[in-house]
């Protein structure tokens, strides 16, 4: 199995990521990253490279961050310690500092014995796969040990989050003054930066889920457990909740009602506004192909067309790099603002999002009106070749469900990309017709494709 995911190296801490492969993970990037015109120059110029490390407050972030920065400096690599901070900032930090790369420690919304390596390039930009399969077999190569005065040296990244705030205030198209905010920090990374930036946007701010303990990050907290969110909306007579996962790089929402809005109606409503003001390159949002049905019918409404790309933020990215597009993102909650940032960024989402609410003067129910949610089912289906999807008999079911279903509906047939399973996706008006419809796709699948 290779060792890098879909984002990044992420396991169990102390199981499959230990502080001896993080140390060696560093060093290998130091010595693949330190290839390339840009890094030649540097040293040319007597310059060692730089990285930029950071890490979300899960207790094994502490050990796993500081062998990270111990492999770059042993491999001449200077660090910048930005301490614990949201993953977009330390891509924004990257680009911002002019750093050669960057390391953030993170498992994202997965529970706090699990944690991840995810490793930036110059810019602050993913790296493509085939750079992340040098790095992989870098591991087994020959390793970078400068000695004396060669060595890096680690330093703290003292303005770190001062920087990031002033971006985020910098982005914003309209001020948050009288709109009560409740924030969702899942206390994880968000919970040092995302308060005070919303505050100096001129939101009132209630914060729940900001006391993390490196113990309880995303435990029933955050945008994957959106019923605490909801009742303190409710119960304070707020008029919205953001919530944030474990790293900050995604964004769901609560209005006034407790109803909670995805990262589909967040899209939308960016993509209106944007495009009325001009900022919303070809008139195109980038979705994968699980976003809403709805989305796509609203979009169509205003004149936007919606680019789809497989499921991951990863693929969102490369096809908006690809086209130059502006907005992007997938139903999660990861919304990629690309005039902003170079991936998915809970805080900009949120402000942009509550903005939006204040610029026009209504409410977040309001807004999200504009998309109609269509109901969603989704049946996964296990023990199943998931290579026989395009099986004859499994096909012509799927024709048949499309055909019956007609404009109010879809059909989607997803092989997972690592277990024996296909995914059953079906929407439709009503959520008793899309469950009819997977369930019978569903047991098709089963008959014809078991293992």
């Amino acid at each position: 199995m290779p060792l890098f995911g879909t984002d990044g190296v992420r396991g169990l801490a102390n199981g499959l990521l230990t502080a001896e492969l993080a140390l060696h993970l560093a060093q290998a990037t130091a010595v693949v990253l330190g290839q390339g015109r840009s890094a030649e120059a540097r040293k040319a110029e007597g310059r060692r490279l730089t990285a930029v490390v950071a890490r979300d407050p899960r207790v094994s972030g502490e050990f796993l961050a500081a062998a990270v920065a111990a492999g770059l400096a042993s491999s001449g690599v200077d660090v910048l310690d930005a301490g614990v901070i949201p993953t977009p900032a330390t891509a924004f930090l990257i680009a911002d500092h002019d750093a050669d790369f960057g390391v953030m420690v993170s498992a994202s919304h997965n529970p706090a014995p699990d944690n991840g390596i995810k490793i930036f390039a110059r810019g602050g930009t993913k790296l493509p796969d085939i750079v992340e399969q040098r790095i992989e077999r870098a591991l087994e190569g020959e390793r970078l040990q400068p000695t004396g005065a060669g060595v890096g040296r680690i330093r703290r990244f003292a303005d770190a989050e001062d920087r990031y705030v002033l971006h985020l205030l910098g982005s914003l198209p309209h001020r948050l003054d009288g709109i009560h905010v409740v924030l969702d920090c899942a206390h994880g990374a968000a919970a040092g930066v995302s308060p005070e930036t919303f505050k100096d946007a001129g939101a009132q701010v209630t914060v729940i889920g900001a006391d993390p303990d490196g113990l309880n990050i995303n435990d029933g907290v955050g945008s994957t457990h959106l019923d605490v969110l909801a009742e303190a909306v409710v119960r304070l007579g707020a008029d919205v909740g953001i919530a944030h996962d474990g790293d900050a790089d995604r964004c769901l929402a609560v209005d006034a009602q407790g109803n909670v809005v995805d990262g589909d109606q967040i899209m939308a409503i960016l993509a209106v506004a944007m495009k009325e003001r001009g900022a919303l390159v070809d008139d195109t949002l980038v979705a994968t192909v699980m976003s809403n049905l709805g989305l796509h019918r609203a979009m169509q409404e205003h004149g936007i067309r919606v680019l789809q790309t497989a499921v991951g933020d990863r693929y969102v990215l490369e096809a908006m790099n690809e086209g130059g597009y502006s907005l992007g993102g997938e139903q999660s909650g990861h919304v990629i603002m690309s005039e902003f940032a170079t991936t998915g960024d809970g805080l900009l989402t949120g402000l942009h999002l509550v903005a939006e609410m204040a610029r026009q003067g209504k409410t977040l129910g309001e807004l999200a009106s504009l998309m109609t949610v269509y109901p969603q089912v989704l049946v996964n289906v296990r023990g199943v070749d998931r290579d026989g999807v395009a099986d004859e008999v499994v096909q012509r079911e799927v024709a048949a469900s499309t055909a019956e279903l007609g404009d109010s509906g879809r059909v989607l047939l997803r092989a997972s990309g690592t277990e024996p399973l296909v995914r059953v996706m079906v929407e439709a008006a009503s959520e008793d017709v899309a469950r009819a419809h997977a369930d019978r796709l569903a047991e098709v699948v089963r008959e014809r494709l078991a293992l």
